[in-house]
């Protein structure tokens, strides 16, 4: 029978499932945690002002200066949950390469199950049994094998 990853996260955890017998209960492979999920905002942000901040802009040399360093307007907290979503996907990617698994079931928060299919890889898609856009990233084994049951039920 193959085994089935299932990944269970939001934008700040993510705990990774295996069942390889449906009569058993889910093994824990994994826990990851966001480096700055438990971090403050004071404590990710910085007032400290940028290389290209007032002394190269306009109101400087009377003329528009083309800023270098652009960046797609990004909340820290959009950035830090797509760091996080390419750490899962690695992750991923080499217990697949590793053949760990043969199926895929993302279980994710709505938002950060986007961030998630935005960073995987090619090789992994084709993997993915099942997306739940839910967060059960807090339930044990046993409830989300539960979980996914009732959801199974109502498709």
């Amino acid at each position: 029978m193959t085994t089935t990853w299932i990944v269970s996260a939001d934008a700040g955890r993510a705990r990774i499932f295996a069942e390889s017998d449906p009569h058993q209960p889910y093994e824990e492979i994994e826990d990851m945690v966001s480096p700055n999920a438990r971090l403050r905002v004071s404590d990710i942000n910085t007032d400290r002002l940028g290389p290209t901040s007032a002394g190269q802009s306009i109101h400087n040399t009377g003329g528009a200066t083309p800023n270098k360093q652009y960046e797609p307007a990004q909340t820290p907290e959009q950035r830090d949950a797509e760091f996080f979503a390419k750490e899962i996907c690695g992750f991923l990617l080499k217990g697949q390469q590793e053949k760990r698994f043969g199926k895929l079931v993302l279980v994710a928060e709505p938002k950060f199950l986007g961030v998630l299919r935005g960073e995987l890889d090619n090789q992994l898609k084709p993997a993915i049994a099942l997306e739940v856009n839910k967060d059960y990233s807090h339930s044990n084994g046993q409830q989300l094998r539960e979980q996914l049951q009732a959801y199974k039920a109502k498709q």
